[in-house]
């Protein structure tokens, strides 16, 4: 999926979770008020989920984005290995460069390779947060429709 559509699909996902979230908050107010005016009748079973299926939700969505964090601590690091060997690389060669004239042109063809790579690496890297959003999102809007649609709120 190109990053636009996946961007796309996020957003509208946050946007059916505020949604539903906003009518459950509402459905949940009066099943507790109706629980104070009269406990013994009271819808146990849904108070008790308000609490754990929050933990759930949340646990399985900081799981995505504490994985999301690795994967881009890690391309991070490639990142940065692979651009030491690069100036590394263009130390040697301008060790050897010829003239003044020959090492101007191979620091150009370097800053060059750099923005290039830089770019590159920014859209990656772009892709990889678009995707660890969708996935932190991912538990939260599926508790907060299934309520929704549970509570037909």
């Amino acid at each position: 999926m190109n990053p636009i559509d996946r961007a796309a699909r996020t957003v509208r996902a946050g946007q059916e979770t505020a949604e539903a979230s906003a009518k459950v908050v509402a459905r949940r107010l009066t099943i507790m008020g109706e629980a104070l005016a009269n406990p013994l009748r009271a819808d146990h079973a849904e108070l008790g989920r308000m609490g754990t299926e929050k933990v759930e939700a949340l646990t399985a969505s900081a799981g995505a984005v504490a994985s999301g964090a690795m994967d881009l601590a890690d391309q991070g690091r490639r990142i940065a290995d692979r651009e030491g060997a690069e100036a590394s690389a263009l130390m040697s060669r301008l060790s050897k460069a010829d003239s003044l004239a020959g090492a101007a042109a191979l620091q150009a063809a370097w800053g060059m390779g750099l923005w290039s790579r830089a770019l590159s690496d920014s859209w990656t890297m772009g892709e990889a947060v678009l995707k660890m959003q969708a996935k932190a999102l991912s538990p939260i809007h599926a508790a907060a429709v299934a309520n929704a649609k549970r509570l037909k709120a």
